[in-house]
């Protein structure tokens, strides 16, 4: 029985969850509880940084009590966080309350004239977010809160990340890490001897950001701050801390990072088998457990939406994708992020909002199987039934874009949005069903173009590596490899591969020497990842060559598609 434990802490878009694991990365206990969002206006999301922490700390007492785990068996905590910009009064480290609850912006639509403004200056930091701020960053939505809240009140308020607030709540340190910094906050830690440019946020007109030796959003490293990579020691649990957790003081804490980067921790480090890997596709010496092969596998993160994420010994500038982020993750390493709008919301919303969605469900309940299976298996039973080659096959002349919610990457258009070609007046569980496939289609094609994007521009991504809910969609997984042509490795904890990930933050620092020193995080990955499945691309070309014509067509749909609004835009611009 292992004597040491380390506490990972996940805060999502709609609930926190704490995973407990050991040396070998084994998830012992893991808890997850709601929190709450206040959606008062159209397009105002705000949670509450005190009803998260409450949410943590039931989580943290009930992963103790499942584990029968002694609090000074814990040696370290790791925390991760949606991109969310926490508000805490300076005077008093209190959260700030600005439209119902203690501030917590986790949506990203409310600021869109903001961030309209930030990039309409081409301030040459731009480079480093693919070209253009986005709507989610944290940037657009202090600029919206100096608009719209009282100045004095302004004033007082401290800014941070998300995952940065939570290590200040858990240390009272004002440390921050690069995570948030660099890749949500605009700062540069290459080039530039503060980091944070005064220039731009003086264009932008936050220019009271800087004051002070930009105070409010952590100060300048080495000076009045400290930033740190992710999993470097930030300081030990205080006293307020421990007891509302449940823990004991002293326990060491990591530098926490944005969700997605904590999904890239708990996924590429697992270990699979060489012989499962398509050699074609597998450079040499990518098969040796080593940090080299870091930099050909794509970490997938899939959700509500999907971030793609891959690392690099040098930046690599991508248009249309977020980075290079410098320090993000591996001190002196760049991350590159793409990043698709709607993926498992894209799925949910063309499935429950279909005429026959009662019937199929009815359907899948019978079957004991959830929508998806059920939709999945229908499908199949269509192939067999009309002597099809392929599930692909079924919808060879159905083209569909699902950019519902924009482009983030890498045609990078917030006004891109869903279109179909192919519909017929078929109401039924069957139309449902191709439609369903239709998406699932899009979301792979659209998985191959991000990453063509991605290597176009430096990056040699030979492999895809997993996680979230989506890995048990067989024919999902199926089509991502075959559309893109990579191996997909699915991990082990195929839900919890972000929450470990954050755990293994907290093994990193818990590994700190008296000066601070800690293991390397690829390290860690390589003793606490588990092996992981692999699905390999088809060998049938006439599959692949019908996913490849029909990519370009999704190519091809996507562009005229701009056109279109262009043509319509010059004849209604004069209008009056």
């Amino acid at each position: 029985m292992s004597d040491s434990y380390y506490l990972g802490i996940d805060v999502g878009t709609g609930s926190a969850r704490i995973c407990l694991v050991d040396d070998s990365g084994e998830i012992k206990a893991l808890a997850t509880k709601d929190i709450k969002t206040w959606n008062d206006k159209l397009d105002y999301y705000e949670q509450s940084t005190e009803d998260i922490w409450n949410a943590i700390c039931y989580c943290c007492k009930k992963v103790m009590w499942e584990a029968k785990i002694q609090p000074e068996q814990v040696k370290g905590i790791g925390c991760d966080a949606t991109c969310s910009l926490a508000v805490l009064a300076e005077d008093t480290g209190e959260p700030i309350s600005v439209c119902g609850p203690d501030f917590t912006d986790h949506k990203r639509n409310r600021a869109v004239t903001q961030t309209e403004r930030i990039n309409a200056t081409k301030h040459k930091l731009l480079q480093y977010v693919g070209g253009s701020i986005s709507i989610e960053m944290e940037i657009p939505k202090v600029l919206w809160l100096k608009e719209n809240m009282p100045s004095d009140l302004f004033r007082r308020c401290h800014y941070y990340g998300l995952a940065d607030a939570l290590t200040h709540i858990a240390t009272g340190k004002e440390t921050r890490s690069f995570s948030s910094a660099v890749c949500k906050q605009a700062y540069i830690p290459v080039g530039s001897i503060k980091g944070w440019q005064e220039d731009f946020l003086t264009a932008i007109g936050l220019q009271e950001l800087a004051e002070d030796n930009f105070r409010r959003i952590g100060g300048v490293h080495g000076e009045n701050g400290i930033m740190l990579s992710a999993g470097q020691l930030v300081g030990t649990l205080c006293e307020k801390a421990a007891s509302e957790l449940g823990l004991i003081p002293g326990i060491k804490i990591g530098s926490g990072v944005i969700d997605a980067y904590a999904g890239w921790i708990g996924t590429v480090g697992a270990r699979v088998k060489p012989d499962c890997l398509n050699s074609d596709v597998i450079p040499e010496g990518f098969k040796s457990n080593d940090l080299e092969q870091a930099f050909y596998r794509l970490a997938v993160v899939a959700g509500t939406s999907t971030c793609h994420l891959v690392m690099s010994r040098e930046p690599k500038f991508v248009p249309g994708v977020r980075g290079p982020y410098r320090g993000a993750l591996l001190e002196n390493f760049w991350m590159t992020v793409g990043r698709q709008s709607a993926t498992g919301s894209l799925l949910h919303h063309i499935v429950t909002t279909h005429t026959s969605y009662e019937r199929a469900k009815e359907a899948a309940m019978a079957r004991k199987q959830n929508i998806y299976e059920y939709l999945n298996y229908r499908l199949e039973e269509l192939r067999q039934e009309s002597k099809a080659p392929m599930i692909s096959y079924l919808a060879r002349h159905f083209f569909f874009v699902g950019d519902y919610h924009g482009n983030r990457s890498p045609i990078a258009d917030p006004r891109m949005r869903g279109s179909v070609v192919g519909l017929s007046m078929d109401s039924s569980v069957d139309g449902l069903a191709l439609m369903y496939y239709a998406a699932l289609e899009f979301i792979a094609l659209q998985t191959r173009h991000i990453i063509e994007a991605i290597n176009m521009n430096g990056h040699t991504v030979t492999s895809i590596f997993m996680s979230g809910g989506q890995c048990r969609n067989n024919l999902l997984m199926a089509l991502i490899a075959n559309a893109t042509g990579y191996p997909v490795v699915i991990p082990r904890y195929i839900d919890a591969a972000v929450v470990l990930g954050a755990a293994m933050l907290g093994a990193k620092a818990a590994s700190a020497n008296e000066a601070g020193e800690t293991e390397g995080l690829w390290a860690i990955m390589d003793r606490m990842s588990k092996p992981g499945d692999v699905v390999l691309p088809t060998k049938d070309k006439r599959e692949k060559e019908l996913l490849d014509v029909k990519y370009r067509i999704f190519l091809r749909m996507s562009k005229e598609q701009q056109e279109y609004r262009k043509m319509v835009d010059d004849v209604i611009i004069e209008w009056k």
